[in-house]
C-alpha cells in the first residue's frame, strides 16, 4: 500500500509544471570598427542605434534554446564608429507547461532572464574598444512580445490579442 501511494505521489510530481535555466552562453558576437583609427580624431559626439531581437527553438521535448540578439551601431556623422552584434543564448527546461503558456514563457520570461548577461557582454566589448562606455537600457520583453503578436495578427488580417496569454494562478494580479 505504501509503494502504491509513493508511485502515485511520484506521478503527481511528474505532472507538476517545472521551468529552469540550464545554461547561458554567448552564441555569436561581433565587434567591428571599420573606420579606426581615423574615426578617433572626430570631435563630434556619436549617435547610437540599438535593435533587440528574440528567437528560440525546441531542442528536445522539454528543452528549449532562447536567444536575445542586440545590434548596436554607433556613428559619428555618417561614419560607423563601431558595430556590435551579440547573441546571448540560454538552454531552458520547461516541462508540463500548458500549451497556451509555453510561447509567452519562451518569448517573455526566457529573454528577460538572458538580457542581463547580454548587457554585460556588450558593455565589456565596448569597454575593450577604449571608447566611452555604453550601457543598454532595460527592455520590457512583455511589450515586445505583445507587439510581435499584434504585427503577426495584422499580417494575417486577424484582430490582435489583448493579453500575453500567460495564465496567472488565482489571487495573483498583473502589474
Amino acid at each position: 500500500m505504501a509503494d502504491q501511494d509513493q508511485n502515485q505521489a511520484n506521478q503527481n510530481n511528474n505532472q507538476e509544471p517545472s521551468f529552469g535555466l540550464q545554461r547561458t552562453y554567448i552564441k555569436d558576437v561581433s565587434l567591428e570598427m571599420p573606420n579606426a583609427p581615423q574615426i578617433f580624431l572626430e570631435q563630434e559626439g556619436p549617435t547610437v542605434e540599438v535593435s533587440i531581437n528574440v528567437g528560440g527553438q525546441r531542442l528536445a521535448e522539454t528543452i528549449f534554446e532562447s536567444t536575445v540578439t542586440a545590434t548596436v551601431t554607433t556613428r559619428v556623422e555618417d561614419k560607423v564608429l563601431y558595430l556590435i552584434e551579440a547573441t546571448q543564448a540560454g538552454i531552458f527546461e520547461a516541462a508540463n507547461i500548458p500549451a497556451e503558456q509555453l510561447d509567452p514563457l519562451l518569448g517573455i520570461v526566457c529573454p528577460t532572464m538572458l538580457y542581463p548577461y547580454l548587457r554585460a557582454n556588450v558593455a565589456d566589448l565596448i569597454n575593450r574598444t577604449s571608447l566611452p562606455p555604453l550601457h543598454l537600457t532595460e527592455v520590457n520583453f512583455q511589450n515586445l512580445y505583445e507587439q510581435r503578436l499584434q504585427q503577426l495578427a495584422e499580417q494575417q488580417g486577424q484582430p490582435a490579442r489583448q493579453d500575453s496569454g500567460i495564465v496567472l494562478p488565482p489571487g495573483v494580479t498583473r502589474q
